[in-house]
């Protein structure tokens, strides 16, 4: 017994030291996703959609859920949104090639309608952020038609 308790106060103290050490924020100032907007032109419905379903991991500006103050989910969060980024950043489309461009927007395309994206982990506690048919239709097509740009 004298075992499990050791390793419980030792759990406790670097749960406790975690609090202390936080991954850095992915928060930006200013309009953070004004290039890719202009350059795509999405109609308002799917603008929204854009920001409650997509931009929190896939931009330069996360608004964070008040459980991102307790470590580890920040740690977790953090490593979520950074996996995103790397696959498509909405904030750095000024800087894709137009090759890359429609690659992405193809791949929204592919995400979006096997229902990968967004994650499920993401709509659990973002339920505004489920999309609807209609709104995977609304997305899927606007993705299709700014394809044709490049």
């Amino acid at each position: 017994m004298k075992i499990v308790k050791k390793i419980a106060i030792a759990l406790l103290v670097i749960f406790v030291g975690m609090q202390f050490f936080r991954p850095e924020k992915n928060q930006a100032e200013g309009d953070y996703v004004a290039a890719f907007i202009a350059e795509t032109q999405p109609s308002p419905e799917v603008k929204g959609i854009l920001k409650t379903a997509c931009f929190d991991c896939h931009s330069a500006n996360t608004e964070y859920p008040w459980y991102n103050n307790v470590a580890p989910v920040s740690y977790w969060l953090a490593e979520h949104i950074k996996d995103g980024k790397k696959h498509l950043d909405f904030s750095d489309w000024a800087n894709y090639t137009d090759k890359k461009k429609d690659h992405k927007l193809e791949e929204v395309v592919e995400e979006v309608k096997k229902g990968e994206m967004p994650l499920n982990e993401y709509t659990w506690t973002h339920t505004d952020a489920r999309l609807t048919q209609e709104q995977i239709t609304a997305l899927v097509s606007w993705a299709e038609e700014a394809r044709k740009k490049y």
